[in-house]
């Protein structure tokens, strides 16, 4: 079972690291096409996001290898699905 949920958690945080990314790509284009402030500042918030998803994912894969309880892995699971969701709602917002 654990074993199991180690995966579920680590395809999560991949979601998670493929939304920061997309965003950050967007809020790029974005500032680069209309060069404000605003904008630079939002691509520099996400990139500097993208980074901290990133590390996130490395500890996590590095913590997956040794022996994590149930436990530990439903909240680690319980962590990522508000950010999936958040990141979700303003990728629809900022691509539609």
């Amino acid at each position: 079972m654990v074993d199991i949920l180690q995966g579920v958690l680590i395809l999560m945080r991949l979601i998670l690291f493929g939304l920061s990314l997309g965003l950050t790509l967007i809020s790029f284009q974005a500032y680069t096409k209309r060069g404000s402030d605003r904008l630079q500042y939002a691509f520099i918030g996400f990139a500097f996001i993208s980074m901290g998803v990133a590390v996130t994912n490395l500890t996590t894969q590095i913590g997956v290898t040794g022996n994590l309880g149930r436990e530990l892995l439903y909240l680690q699971i319980a962590e990522t699905v508000p950010f999936i969701v958040g990141f979700a709602m303003i990728y629809i917002s900022l691509y539609r």
